[in-house]
Order: C-alpha cells, then structure tokens, then sequence
C-alpha cells in the first residue's frame, strides 16, 4: 500500500490465534493493493482507468469504494474527487477504508482490543492493557520527531492528510492547482475511510476547510496551516 503498517494484538488469546489473526489482516491489505493500487498495471483501478474494465463488472469492493466515492464528491462539494489528478484515483477513502475493514474483521473474530496504523491511518479498538487509552500521537508537520497533539480513547478512527511528507500533492479539483494552505489536516470519527476522505477534503479546501469541518456531524479535527496556526474542534480527544 506504499505505507509502513503495524498491528498491535492486545488479546491474551493463544500464540496461533494471534498469529492467524494477523495474517489475515496483512493478506487482506496486500490484496486491497491488488486491486485498488495506481501503480500496478494489472489493478483493478488502473484497467478501469484504461477502459479495460466496466466498474460495473469489477469487484464487490471496487464498486462498493466508486459508489462510496460517488457519494462523498457530492458531500464535500465535489473537493473529494477521484479524479482530481486527472486519472483514477481512489486512494484518499480506499487506505481508510481497508484498514477499517481489517478492523471490523477482528472484533468479529474475537479480537476487540487491538490498533491498526497504515501510515497514519490508525484504527483502535478497547484497550491496550486493562484501564488503559490508546494514545495516538498527531506528528508535528515541520518536527518530525514532535507531536503537536496526542490522542486517547478506546475506540478511535484517526486519519491525517498533509503535505510535510510528499508535499503539495492533494489538488483542489476546482481549481486544478495542488492544495497549499493546510499542511496537515487530523479527523477523528467513528469510520476510518470517511475520516481518510474528509481529511482529504479538507486538506483541498484550504482555509475554506477550517469552516466545513467545524459542521461535521460526529467528526472532529486538528488543523496545522502552512503559515502555522493550528486549530482544533472542542471535542477532539486530546490526552490530559
């Protein structure tokens, strides 16, 4: 998924258990990768992207992520837009999303207290040790060694957009330019893939974005603009 990801097991279950478990987790991204990734010929993304492939003939999940894209470019005013680059490119939902599945995956199997992180997209469930938060740290967007806030919770969807690493790469679709006024945008909610894409969103608004997150309903956020103000709704989960 071009990403660093790592699961921690917080269950006391058998060794094969969590091995298993795991395995899964990481043979499910692997396979999100097949299908959804920009940079393999033979994705499912890019034979649609060629003509090759009616969306209508592809995978439950292609269809399932090109619906729930439909649905978020008429939701952000069209700033969420898979084609914003010019091509096919569902990545700012399709990271959240699978690594929100794998999530779900393991509550259902029995494993309620873990936290998944794809490159800063993290998914956290009950707790890592009895009486104990998760605790999440939002990376400082010119320290990279620095946080500029920390998370806690027990179940916590989190996922930041930003430029400080790959720089201005997220285009306002309206104006055809790369979004430069945000350097880091955190959204907090109960659905991974949605945070993903909003704070994709957000992040192509600009300043603009400040004022759309502010009436998100069960979402909230952290803002670093490139002029470094930072901002955060009142009910972002920062640790005491």
């Amino acid at each position: 998924m071009g990403t660093a990801v790592s699961l921690h097991l917080a269950d006391p279950l058998p060794e094969q258990t969590l091995t298993r478990l795991a395995d899964e987790v990481f043979a499910w991204l692997r396979e999100v990768d097949r299908r959804f990734s920009t940079y393999k010929d033979d994705s499912e993304v890019n034979r649609v992207q060629r003509g090759e492939l009616d969306p209508r003939d592809g995978s439950a999940d292609l269809r399932a992520v090109l619906d729930t894209c439909a649905d978020l470019w008429r939701a952000t005013d069209g700033y969420f837009d898979v084609y914003a680059t010019g091509r096919l490119d569902p990545s700012g939902y399709v990271k959240g999303w699978s690594v929100q599945v794998a999530s779900d995956r393991l509550l259902a199997a029995g494993a309620g207290n873990h936290c998944l992180n794809a490159g800063g997209d993290v998914r956290t469930r009950g707790r890592p040790a009895p009486g104990e938060p998760w605790r999440i740290g939002i990376r400082h967007p010119w320290e990279a060694h620095a946080v500029c806030w920390v998370l806690a919770g027990t179940d916590l969807a989190v996922a930041t957009s930003g430029t400080y690493e790959r720089g201005p790469h997220v285009v306002d679709p309206h104006r055809g330019t790369a979004a430069t006024e945000l350097r880091s945008v955190t959204v907090v909610g109960p659905d991974l893939g949605l945070a993903d894409a909003y704070a994709t969103a957000a992040l192509a608004m600009g300043r603009a974005g400040l004022a759309w997150l502010a009436r998100l309903d069960g979402y909230e956020s952290g803002v670093v603009t490139e002029d470094r103000e930072a901002y955060r709704s009142p009910g972002l989960p920062v640790a005491d």
